[in-house]
């Protein structure tokens, strides 16, 4: 099951479990739909793995599979770009 976590990696920017704007490598990174284009050119800066649009988790499922809480994000990274 996938961990959905919370926020974009690079810009700590709210990702929800029903954003359809959050972009995920095969390690469950996660990025926001900016990020992922504009930032990282849809290649994942930790394993370079492509991006892929991650699934929508729907709310009859949330209160038994509930998302992550726990923020990734290295404010003194310099992505590449």
């Amino acid at each position: 099951m996938l961990e959905m976590r919370p926020g974009c990696e690079c810009c700590d920017r709210d990702l929800p479990v029903d954003s359809t704007d959050a972009w995920i490598c095969s390690f469950e990174c996660t990025w926001c739909g900016d990020c992922a284009r504009a930032v990282l050119r849809m290649a994942c800066p930790n394993c370079d793995g492509d991006l892929t649009r991650r699934p929508v988790r729907p709310a009859s499922a949330v209160a038994a599979n509930p998302p992550s809480t726990v923020r990734v994000h290295d404010p003194g990274r310099t992505w590449r770009g």
